[in-house]
């Protein structure tokens, strides 16, 4: 698989050019200058080839201690593990002093360089990107990624551009999808950068320094992951901005794309109310929860704050109950090497299958150990149950009047369901289905 780099200077355009290109909104795009703050990778498939394009945070002239020092420097080691750069500048305004001094830089790099001015649309879009000529970079390639003209005519570049390669195999397993939540300043992206081994994410004590959801691939001892670290959620009241109006709607949709979300909670503020409600809205997308309890080396006493989240779990996280806590140090790594078998663990019981014989027995035992309630003064009579899907399990009850079973007969089906066939910490749907009698007299 072959990596192209998007680089330019802020606001140029460089992530709507990068949506184009993967063929999704991944990146979050605003007017606001410096929206992208951390590498950004996507995926897509062109002439055979699976290619992965990332999306860099813009480059600015800052000493390296600071905000923009710091994403400038995530976006040259993008160049370091790119096969192409694509070099953005902003046709319409005309070349910048910051341009030709990334353009100086970039004509030493030891890989292909491709110009792209974008902004281009219209009569004297052409024309305008001549002047990136003065660049030294080769023949400017004039796009408009919003409008999305030229960028056929640069992807066939790319392709000529790559080295010779055979055509991907579509046959590889697909790699395990992980959401990385939880509320601001947590530590979510120095997890991510100390699960994958590399700072990928710019961290640092200035809450909200990751405002889109950034999606990274690795490799664990059992194959390959997707990760995607997202923006903090705060509280709705606290959602004011359009920018952080965005990147709560990103980091939402990348809860539900994933397969098991990761709830970073900080171990030294404890489980508050706002990470229960992250946790509730995982349930709700089906999605399966592990939660890395982190900053665990500055805790005090273990034990009572071991506790306090049990407590916390066992008492405002009854749908799924047993979630497994792995108490780790994103910023020294001690512990985090146990998160991963967790995850795999859970992912596991999160795409279980309960054979048909296995699912009567416990269904038979449940109904005799408790039998349904009466309902208007007659009993529910269910009949049998199976197994619809799995990821997250779910099961379908028959039975006469099964609508009309109550909420809490349900939640004990569902706990003993969870008990017997041991799947603690993964969201169990119960569906009911009443049966209809063919003879009745209809109004």
């Amino acid at each position: 698989m072959r990596t192209i780099a998007i680089l330019g200077r802020p606001n140029v355009g460089k992530s709507t050019l990068f949506n184009r290109l993967v063929g999704k909104k991944l990146a979050l795009v605003d007017d606001t200058p410096g929206v992208t703050r951390d590498r950004k990778e996507g995926f897509q498939h062109y002439g055979g080839r699976r290619l992965r394009f990332i999306d860099t945070a813009g480059l600015e002239e800052a000493a390296p201690t600071t905000l923009a020092g710091r994403m400038t420097a995530s976006s040259e080691a993008a160049i370091r593990e790119a096969d192409i750069a694509i070099f953005v500048v902003d046709a319409r305004a005309g070349l910048t002093p910051t341009d030709r001094g990334f353009a100086e830089w970039l004509r030493r790099a030891s890989i292909p360089v491709l110009l792209v001015a974008n902004k281009a649309e219209g009569k004297g879009g052409a024309t305008a990107a001549l002047e990136a000529y003065e660049l030294g970079l080769g023949e400017p390639i004039p796009v408009s990624a919003e409008h999305g003209e030229g960028v056929t005519h640069l992807i066939g570049v790319i392709l000529d551009t790559l080295p010779e390669g055979e055509a991907e195999d579509e046959s590889r397993d697909k790699p395990l999808r992980i959401a990385i939540v939880g509320r601001p300043n947590a530590g979510k992206s120095t997890l991510l950068n100390t699960l994958i081994g590399e700072e990928r994410m710019i961290t640092g004590p200035e809450p909200g320094l990751t405002r889109d959801s950034v999606s990274v691939e690795f490799s664990d001892a059992e194959g390959r992951v997707r990760v995607v670290d997202t923006a903090g959620l705060r509280k709705k009241a606290r959602v004011e901005e359009k920018l952080e109006k965005m990147s709560t709607g990103a980091s939402i949709e990348a809860l539900r794309d994933c397969e098991v979300a990761i709830l970073v909670v900080d171990a030294l503020l404890g489980m508050d109310e706002q990470d229960l409600r992250i946790a509730r809205l995982a349930e709700r997308e089906g999605r399966a929860v592990v939660i890395a309890f982190n900053k665990w080396d500055v805790v005090e006493d273990r034990v009572a704050s071991r506790k306090a989240i049990d407590d916390v779990l066992m008492t405002s996280l009854t749908q799924s109950r047993g979630v497994s806590v792995v108490p780790l140090s994103a910023a020294n790594g001690k512990g985090v090497e146990k998160l991963m078998p967790v995850v795999r663990t859970t992912h596991e019981l999160w795409n279980k299958r309960v054979p048909t014989g296995a699912l009567n027995r416990w269904f038979e035992t449940a109904l005799s150990r408790h039998p349904t309630p009466l309902v208007e003064g007659k009993r529910i009579k269910l009949r049998y149950a199976t197994q619809t899907k799995a990821r997250p399990p779910t099961v379908l009850v028959f039975g006469s009047r099964a609508e009309m079973l109550p909420e809490d007969y349900r939640r004990y089906l569902v706990n003993s369901f969870r008990e017997v066939f041991h799947m603690p910490g993964v969201p169990i749907r119960l569906q009911t289905r009443g049966t209809v009698n063919p003879y009745a007299e209809e109004d």
